[in-house]
């Protein structure tokens, strides 16, 4: 009775918010094929078929069916809805998952590829049940899982529970400290997801892309198949093996920066990194701004008052986008949204941010807090839209700037004392 009612906060009932579809295609286990004999027949929409065309479109139709209930009964939410079958298309109805998994290092392995292959074949919003959802996963298995599943559109932990609890605290103080800390990682880098989610839904992009599909010129790229991209801009590389201290990986074209201490590598190398088992290989392009909120709980915690742009130094001029609407509901229907496309270009002594905002969405911050990355010069002074000024930095633990500034600049230019 509560569907289809308007729903404000989260302090009454609130009835249906998504629907997840399990097991939702014709089965029958006591057969080898495991569903209907191949000529059954099936109407199809007035298009007479057998069995063996229609058993996996059937999936995808519940998928569809459910997503359509829910967007005429759950407004003013969008619909979210999660399938364990699909065929082609059903990307434009729900999120999936990989199925019932097996809690070991190979399916471990097998959730990246699974993951990067879905993407690249139109269907982005996928990720694996954490930790494996049959058997039970040691510590260190467990942590791994959850830095990957991390970086998959699709994040949850999920577990048959036959074998024992899978909650992040059930391991050990070493599992639910490293899971806080990867966790929270999301959270800060939901403005950069949603980002990614935005650009596969309107053009179509994968938000997993294997090397290959990075850079087509570099052979090298051909048979690497951990590595991906997550987004535009960052380089995501699990680590598939237990007891591992440190790991060969391959870096693309480019400059690569460590996404917590800042090291640089240069691309087209195969090189090793430093993997202890609380950080795994994340790195930002050279060039490239990576949006950030505050660290959260769970979604709408806290209201943003100031947006961390992350600015990693690059000489190349380097484009990233933005996007930013009211995260449920369908007044970006309406021109409320935003896409701010931020350009970087550096040099010796000095760096240049511009910003184009396009759209009349109003975020609830008014700052940004830049945050600057890898600057081969000492920053002495800083120019907003033309005017300059001292500038006065606070330096981070690992030794980059920051400065707040208002959110509506037009052009940053940062740069050693020239006069």
């Amino acid at each position: 009775s509560m569907v289809g009612r308007p729903v404000q906060g989260v302090d009454r009932d609130i009835g249906v918010r998504g629907v997840w579809n399990d097991m939702n295609e014709p089965a029958v286990f006591k057969v080898e094929s495991k569903t209907f004999p191949p000529d059954v027949r099936h109407h199809y929409d007035g298009h007479p078929c057998s069995h063996r065309k229609a058993h996996n479109v059937y999936g995808m139709q519940m998928a569809r069916a459910t997503y359509h209930g829910l967007k005429d009964h759950g407004r003013p939410n969008r619909p979210f809805v999660i399938t364990r079958s699909m065929y082609s298309g059903t990307q434009r109805y729900s999120a999936t998952w990989t199925g019932d998994n097996i809690a070991n290092w190979e399916h471990l392995w097998l959730a990246n590829i699974m993951c990067q292959r879905m993407a690249i074949s139109g269907h982005s919003f996928v990720g694996s049940d954490i930790g494996g959802f049959t058997e039970h996963p040691g510590s260190e298995l467990f942590i791994r899982w959850m830095q990957l599943g991390v970086f998959h559109p699709m994040m949850r932990v999920h577990s048959s529970g036959d074998h024992g609890a899978q909650e992040p605290w059930s391991f050990n103080k070493e599992a639910e400290d490293i899971s806080r800390k990867f966790i929270e990682l999301r959270y800060r880098l939901l403005p950069y997801l949603y980002s990614t989610f935005w650009q596969n839904s309107t053009a179509g992009t994968p938000m997993l892309r294997p090397l290959a599909f990075v850079d087509v010129q570099d052979k090298d790229t051909l048979n690497r198949n951990e590595e991906f991209l997550y987004g535009d801009h960052l380089l995501v590389c699990p680590v598939n093996e237990p007891g591992v201290q440190s790991r060969y990986m391959y870096f693309p074209k480019g400059r690569w920066y460590d996404y917590f201490d800042h090291t640089r590598y240069e691309g087209k190398r195969e090189q090793s990194v430093p993997t202890p088992l609380d950080r795994m290989p994340l790195f930002a392009r050279a060039g490239s701004v990576i949006p950030e909120y505050p660290v959260m709980q769970y979604v709408g915690e806290k209201e943003v008052d100031v947006l961390t742009l992350k600015i990693f130094y690059g000489e190349k001029k380097t484009r990233s986008e933005i996007y930013e609407d009211a995260g449920d509901g369908y007044e970006y229907k309406k021109g409320l949204f935003n896409i701010r496309t931020l350009t970087t270009v550096g040099s010796k002594t000095d760096v240049l941010i511009r910003q184009h905002l396009r759209g009349r969405f109003k975020p609830s911050y008014t700052k940004a807090r830049l945050e600057l990355i890898g600057l081969p010069f000492e920053a002495e002074q800083i120019s907003i839209d033309g005017i300059k000024s001292k500038a006065s930095f606070d330096r981070t633990e690992n030794g980059s700037l920051t400065i707040e500034i208002p959110i509506g600049f037009e052009e940053v230019r940062v740069e050693s004392d020239t006069d």
